[in-house]
């Protein structure tokens, strides 16, 4: 569909035909922006969208969608949005989960940057890529060698070593510009992984088993990885009963996995036809919930829109939950219907990093991290209503159990319940609120150091 420079809305036409007044690459902007007068502004819209809460008719949408396919659209679309008054909003593939750019209070312009496919190296048939799990995606940070981003003015910036380990890393980089790359270290992985996922109901025992895994799964070796997820499910009798998922990662082969587990951890039951062993890149798709043996080209696919509404919450543990604690946690979830809880140990490398090394503060001590998820499929406002008390409801009741002064949160399952700006007007005693809960110690020489870099970058 060939773009229209002129619109109904002047300061949307200004903006566009300001756009080929830049410096162009050898790829034409006007082929990566969409307008809503375009047919696939919509699809291109939703296509991004991982939660339906921000794809109802009441969402606000944008004036224009730029899916820049170079660095000079992003610079234009910069440059442009500035001189005419307009928002920007990056759109970002990482585990945020509120949208956000839906809650415009003025005239708004969608910049969605480059997405990159997985990318998996072979050199000298030894494999390269990351470790999966909340292991390697937090300590990652450490591996990163150059961010190239842009800053509000349109100017161009490699930002190495101090600004990348102070700032961009787990920080939000997206608040100082638009990343337009990373460029990071691989890791050396085994040929074959072995995965596995152990199901145990209440009736079968699985309280006993969740409460040893508090005092095992942060003390594992490094090569393995065990979360557990707490969900609801029907039981044979047809009445609701709890059931955990022990869903894990082993670097290496099921021969050497299986007796590791029943010397540390002999309560999950762990036996060799539990466990599958496939490539690591064939790992990706099991923690994506593909079936054993599902084609590696799966993860070319962009999923078609969001799958359901969901709201999330955060926590981190620190001693373990006593048996009594973790029964009323899981009578409360009998009474509620389609709510989660996902547990995600720490400890090896991330007990290894000191808080005030990285941005990420949430490192020795923290025996687990809590994701509280409740989703549905319904659209309106008496379900959403009491889907939103659901995990309000759980995540309160868990306060006796998790980290105290700040209660602390995991910064990429961003949630508005605990502190928010007014909308366009930032002020610190308010952000210190949630700040301090993201960052802990940090959130002060966040701070400081933004200060510097906006007099250096913009």
């Amino acid at each position: 569909m060939k773009l229209s420079w002129t619109t109904s809305d002047p300061v949307l036409t200004g903006f566009l035909q300001c756009l080929p007044k830049q410096p162009q690459s050898a790829y034409p902007i006007f082929e990566a922006i969409y307008t809503r007068e375009n047919t696939l502004f919509q699809s291109v819209l939703l296509g991004y969208i991982r939660n339906s809460r921000y794809s109802t008719l009441a969402t606000p949408k944008p004036l224009a969608i730029v899916t820049a396919l170079h660095e000079s659209h992003v610079q234009a679309t910069v440059i442009c949005a500035k001189q005419h008054g307009l928002q920007i909003r990056t759109r970002s593939v990482a585990m945020i989960m509120r949208a956000y750019h839906t809650y415009p209070m003025s005239p708004l312009s969608f910049l969605t940057c480059l997405i990159f496919d997985p990318l998996i190296l072979m050199s000298r048939m030894r494999a390269l890529g990351f470790r999966l799990g909340l292991l390697s995606v937090n300590f990652i940070m450490k591996l990163q060698i150059k961010v190239r981003f842009m800053g509000s003015s349109g100017s161009l910036s490699n930002c190495v070593e101090l600004v990348v380990t102070l700032v961009v890393a787990r920080s939000g980089g997206a608040s100082f510009g638009v990343i337009l790359s990373w460029k990071i270290r691989l890791l050396p992985v085994p040929a074959s992984v072995t995965v596995f996922n152990v199901k145990r109901t209440w009736e079968q025992g699985a309280l006993n088993v969740i409460y040893k895994w508090q005092h095992v799964a942060p003390k594992l070796l490094d090569e393995i990885f065990i979360r557990a997820i707490t969900r609801l499910k029907n039981s044979t009798e047809g009445k609701k009963t709890v059931e955990v998922s022990f869903v894990g990662l082993f670097l290496g082969r099921r021969d050497k996995l299986v007796p590791l587990m029943n010397e540390s951890f002999p309560e999950l039951g762990l036996q060799l036809k539990d466990c599958f062993e496939m490539s690591w890149v064939e790992s990706t798709l099991f923690w994506a919930d593909q079936p054993i043996g599902a084609p590696v080209n799966f993860l070319l696919n962009r999923p078609q829109g969001p799958p359901n509404f969901f709201k999330s919450k955060s926590d981190y543990v620190k001693e373990p939950i006593p048996k009594q604690g973790i029964e009323s946690i899981w009578q409360m979830m009998l009474k509620m219907d389609k709510v989660l809880m996902q547990w995600s140990p720490y400890g090896g490398r991330m007990s290894m990093i000191p808080e005030w090394e990285t941005p990420f503060p949430h490192r020795d001590g923290n025996l687990f991290l809590i994701q509280y998820v409740t989703y549905w499929v319904e659209e309106g406002a008496e379900t959403l209503k009491q889907h939103l008390g659901f995990v309000r409801k759980l995540y309160e009741g868990m306060t006796l159990y998790v980290s105290k002064s700040p209660r602390e949160a995991f910064q990429n399952y961003r949630d508005l319940d605990i502190g928010a700006n007014r909308q366009n007007h930032t002020e610190f005693e308010t952000a210190k609120v949630y700040g301090s809960k993201y960052f802990k110690g940090n959130f002060d020489r966040l701070i400081r150091v933004k200060s510097w870099l906006i007099l250096i970058i913009f």
